[in-house]
């Protein structure tokens, strides 16, 4: 479903919202905690009808700080945390008239790309419950799959809203980083991580991108860049546009059908006028962005978390002295794949590993994004499939394996995190019923282009507003 079919009457939207949770819940597992509107509802009430997400119920990812409400991130040691203050993008929606509906499943922390390992369990693909959604935000992508609400919000540290968006065939938009203010949100990796959202078409995302975008002296990261009127301004007219297949990724795609449908969208791109060229990146740069990021995000995310210990706040574990409850409530509270990131991160921070480890990847990563901005220099955007197979089964999932096979496909969406350019994904077909996605990244700051961009593909391909669910009307 679309903002723009929603009504005017607030409780008839939050209402008919809940209606179709209660089945989705049981089918995908996407739900941490439902929110009750009440208040929300008779505050919306007294707001402008003119608001651009007046009464629009909306999906939350367990990793954003929402006054009074519980905040987990999928953590167990986070079961009992409920933040006293909202975070900056909370405020903005609120502010816009959106109505909170509920806090979404993730991986745990944000470390991971299945969902998988959530302390409340898998989440389910809204098109075959035994695939996973993605993740590490795929409760997000999963509601807005099913038709549940219209807009969720997220976040991708490595491709955590992208990959889902993929896996779910939806829209899943990472804007530039410090285009949305972090602040308020539990974090994995400061310098990669983004604040996005999942819609199911681009208008409705260029409409979230006003609201949530914009400088926040709480967010020292956030940028002073204008907004611009990315609604408003919407042109799918792509005569002239420059754009650039990056090749690395397509020529290690082992499914045809997903190569084709890729090769059907491009042809028509140039019907309309666009040019296009192909484009190749040293594949021995592409084949360390995996280890580079797993070194940078596990030692950030280790600084980040380690006040997560069971004294301050959070799930507590008994012990004799107060080393032994830090040691005990950090060993129960987190699962075995957070701990192990965690050690991977220690590692890399000790006094002597830090040069040959740490400060190595930062001076590997600083080589890959200016090989990137070579390329983005010359055309206004990079593309290529979102992801080299439909949603896998659990048991056939990737993950961060080092995998021959798919290393760069599965991988290249880091691209956008460690350069920090906008990226986003849309649904451009399907294989055997189930979606496949196209990723498309612009310069810095350069959402507007890159949104333009997506609306001719998304044109093209017909799926604007497709879901799951099937098309609710409230």
């Amino acid at each position: 479903m679309k903002i723009q079919e929603f009504t005017k009457d607030v409780e008839k939207n939050v209402q008919k919202c809940a209606a179709l949770s209660e089945d989705a819940q049981k089918k995908l597992n996407a739900i941490v905690t439902f929110i009750d509107p009440s208040e929300q509802i008779e505050a919306v009430k007294k707001m402008d009808e003119s608001l651009p997400l007046y009464g629009v119920p909306i999906a939350i990812k367990d990793n954003f700080n929402t006054k009074g409400i519980r905040t987990t991130a999928s953590s167990r040691i986070l079961d009992n945390y409920v933040p006293i203050y909202d975070a900056t993008v909370i405020k903005k929606l609120k502010d816009a008239g959106a109505i909170l509906f509920a806090k979404t499943s993730m991986d745990e922390l944000g470390m991971g790309g299945t969902n998988l390992n959530a302390y409340t369990g898998k989440v389910n693909n809204p098109y075959d419950v035994n695939r996973i959604s993605g993740g590490s935000s795929g409760g997000s992508a999963a509601l807005v799959a099913e038709g549940v609400v219209p807009v969720a919000m997220g976040t991708d540290t490595g491709d955590s809203i992208r990959k889902p968006a993929a896996y779910c065939g939806i829209v899943g938009f990472k804007p530039t980083y410090g285009r949305i203010s972090r602040y308020g949100v539990i974090p994995y990796a400061s310098s990669l991580d983004h604040v996005g959202f999942f819609t199911t078409c681009i208008k409705d995302a260029a409409r979230m991108l006003q609201v949530c975008a914009g400088r926040d002296d709480h967010d020292m990261t956030s940028s002073y860049e204008k907004i611009e009127e990315y609604e408003k301004n919407l042109n799918s007219d792509i005569r002239g546009k420059k754009i650039a297949i990056l090749d690395n990724v397509m020529n290690s795609i082992e499914d045809q059908r997903i190569v084709d449908n890729f090769n059907e969208v491009i042809e028509k791109l140039e019907k309309r006028g666009a040019i296009v060229e192909r484009v190749s990146m040293d594949e021995t740069l592409l084949q360390t962005l995996l280890p580079v990021y797993l070194i940078i995000a596990n030692a950030e995310a280790c600084a980040n978390h380690s006040n997560l210990d069971g004294v301050r706040f959070g799930m507590r574990e008994e012990g004799h002295d107060l080393e032994e409850i830090m040691i005990n409530s950090r060993t129960k509270g987190f699962s075995s794949a957070v701990r192990k990131r965690f050690v991977l991160g220690s590692y890399s921070l000790f006094v002597e590993n830090q040069e040959k480890l740490f400060r190595k990847a930062q001076k590997v990563r600083r080589v890959i994004v200016d090989e990137y901005k070579k390329i983005l220099e010359q055309y206004d955007c990079v593309i290529a499939s979102a992801a080299p197979t439909v949603a896998p089964h659990p048991e056939d999932s990737v993950g961060e394996k080092m995998s021959d096979t798919y290393l760069v496909a599965e991988n290249f969406m880091i691209l956008g995190n460690m350069s920090g350019y906008p990226s986003l994904t849309l649904p451009s077909g399907f294989v055997e019923d189930l979606p496949i996605g196209i990723n498309v990244t612009a310069k810095a700051f350069d959402e507007q282009n890159l949104l333009n961009i997506c609306k001719a593909i998304e044109e093209e391909t017909g799926l604007e507003n497709h879901t799951a669910g099937g098309n609710h009307e409230l």
